[in-house]
């Protein structure tokens, strides 16, 4: 049989992998294989059964040639020695698919197994990874390379265990009773053609492997450019560049198709060289075996035998192109989910790290510095204190580092210099976990998961009941909203809460912060996309959230922090002016101006820009 696969074969990776990785990526794989080691075990030890019942077949099947041949007339010789043969034919045939399907049966939950296992490491080690590579990933190219790297596993476990191994124990097993049994020169065709084949097949599919890389990366870039086009549904809608979109993606189908078409020949060219090559080694070997029957050195028996090993031999080999290209693939494609795993961590836990103990809640920066890309640092020896139970604003222009506070404190990113500490503890030497779960955030851009309102409301805390639910939702203003849906709490929201405006995304957040309940709150520009009169309900809950908790508050709009007890002023990565909104009033100084500035504008008090700030300066 040869390889039909002319249309749909597994992509493999984009970017060629050197030799040694591939051998890295099964290093990597075999521990989850050998969990299972008995089940592995067991699983060839029914490989080689199966193997041995199968050589056997033609064995047996030579001898019933054999005995009818030498006693035609003899009754005895019919009743007793074939019927015996006979009945040992057809154990053997029962054996091999009896042990093949044992083997298929014990092996099974080692393949489902080792990918659960991988599937779900990879999973909690991309939660692991910092903020910083998030940004820089795309999810479409990602998803796929999970997507593969899992399916390959099985590919390669299943061509590896059911059809690489069995060939090869078959191949020592025929070759062994050619050289024994017979003239070295059936070994040595045997042998010589079976080179060649592997030969031939290595050479035209690696050559065919640069045209599947092609393939996969166009694919891969196609993917990517139709989830961002689709993520983006709203601004190529109101821009109008559906067919622009469209476009840019047929150019990248227009190249996997030309690649496609080539990988498509140049299977015929590899189907058409096996099979000259099997084609003449069987055809030798049975003349060869011809001519020993005619000059009496063999039997027909012996011409049986030979035929039925060959047609044994050569069968699986016609799936050895297809098989080695997917196993090439399939090591690739491995390696580049295990390069995933292997991601180091830019910011991970210091070994035995202890968990963070919470008692007043304090939070102070000292001497922060920090910056997302070397040499533009955002903050520049930032130092303040927010003591336990106060609450503190941070305003300044867009840029000044305001959200990058929030970001440090939840470490998903580490300061370049300086420490951040709660209630003493240095946050970088605490585990993530406990950090996180002190701490809680309201942000300005409101991504919730497509699922419905009451689950992402509850995700602060999961298992809340409904009554508590309900409850935050009252105190983040959305409670009547959600009463008025048909479906209430059941209302999905959508893919990222697209269904939703954003003030009631905003509010949803609102309400996920109170559920967690943490020492610690953060919000983040959290009623930027509410409308004055709701900025002014949630403001008073928010105050009734903040008392006796930590609380510092991220904004743009000076009036939404006039109550807090201190109020920072940044700018240019720096702390330009402290103190309450009396005092700064009073003070006459930066912030004085902002707030001037504002009161000057219209009843919504738009956002402070960075050219506002040049003008107050």
């Amino acid at each position: 049989m040869r390889d039909h696969s002319r249309a749909a074969a597994a992509p493999v990776d984009a970017v060629p992998s050197p030799p040694g990785s591939r051998w890295a990526a099964l290093r990597s794989l075999a521990p989850y294989l050998w969990h299972y080691r008995v089940r592995v075990i067991t699983a060839l030890l029914m490989l080689v059964a199966a193997k041995l019942a199968n050589v056997g077949v033609p064995l047996v099947l030579k001898h019933i040639v054999d005995d009818l041949q030498i006693k035609p007339g003899d009754p005895r010789a019919v009743l007793v020695v074939p019927v015996a043969l006979l009945l040992a034919y057809g154990a053997l045939r029962v054996s091999v698919s009896l042990f093949t399907e044992l083997r298929e049966v014990v092996f099974s939950r080692v393949t489902q197994g080792a990918v659960r296992r991988i599937a779900l490491q990879v999973f909690e080690h991309l939660f692991s990874l910092s903020l910083r590579y998030h940004l820089q990933r795309q999810t479409g190219g990602m998803s796929r390379d999970i997507e593969r790297g899992t399916r390959s596993i099985s590919s390669l476990v299943s061509y590896t265990l059911y059809s690489i191994l069995p060939t090869l124990v078959e191949m020592g097993l025929v070759i062994g009773i050619l050289v024994v049994r017979y003239d070295w020169w059936f070994a040595a065709v045997a042998l010589g053609a079976l080179v060649l084949y592997i030969s031939f097949t290595v050479v035209v599919t690696e050559w065919r492997t640069g045209l599947r890389r092609t393939m996969n990366e166009q694919d891969s870039r196609a993917n990517q450019r139709a989830v961002d086009a689709l993520l983006n549904y709203e601004t190529v809608k109101i821009f109008g560049n559906e067919a622009y979109e469209a476009t840019r993606y047929d150019d990248n189908l227009r190249r996997w198709m030309h690649a496609a078409v080539l990988s498509q020949n140049s299977l015929s060219v590899l189907n058409l060289g096996q099979s000259v090559i099997i084609a003449a080694a069987v055809t030798l070997l049975v003349w060869r075996a011809t001519v020993g029957v005619v000059d009496g050195t063999m039997s027909l028996g012996d011409l049986v035998l030979v035929n039925a090993f060959m047609i044994q031999l050569y069968a699986p080999l016609g799936f050895l192109g297809v098989i080695y290209r997917e196993l090439r693939q399939a090591l690739t494609d491995i390696e580049r989910m295990f390069t995933i795993l292997h991601q180091d961590r830019e910011v991970a836990d210091v070994e035995q790290a202890p968990p963070l103990r919470v008692s007043a809640g304090s939070v102070r920066f000292e001497d922060v510095h920090f910056a997302y890309h070397p040499g533009h640092d955002v903050l520049k020896g930032l130092s303040f204190e927010i003591e336990g139970g106060q609450t503190v604003a941070v305003v300044g222009p867009s840029g000044a580092g305001k959200s990058t506070l929030s970001r440090l404190l939840f470490r998903f990113y580490d300061p370049r210099a300086g420490r951040i500490l709660i209630d003493g503890q240095d946050i970088a030497g605490v585990t993530q976990s406990s950090l996180r779960a002190a701490l809680g955030l309201v942000p300005q851009d409101t991504v919730l998961f497509n699922d419905t309102i009451a689950y992402n409301i509850a995700y602060g805390r999961p298992g809340a009941s409904r009554e508590q639910v309900e409850q935050v939702a009252r105190a983040a203003q959305i409670h009547d909203f959600i009463q008025r849906q048909p479906l209430g709490y059941e209302t999905p929201v959508g893919e990222r809460g697209l269904k939703l405006s954003g003030g009631e995304k905003q509010r949803v957040a609102i309400a996920r912060a109170l559920l967690k309940d943490p020492p610690v709150l953060i919000f983040d520009e959290a009623t930027s996309q509410l409308d004055s009169a709701n900025e002014r309900a949630i403001q008073a809950e928010i105050r009734e959230a903040a008392r006796d908790r930590t609380t510092l508050i991220i904004a743009h709009r000076l009036s939404t922090v006039v109550d807090a007890d201190q109020i920072l002023v940044l700018a240019d990565g720096r702390i330009q002016e402290r103190g309450s909104h009396a005092q700064l009033l009073a003070a006459g100084g930066l912030y004085a101006r902002m707030w001037e500035l504002q009161r000057q504008g219209d009843e919504s008090d738009p956002p402070l820009r960075d050219g506002d700030l040049a003008r107050v300066a």
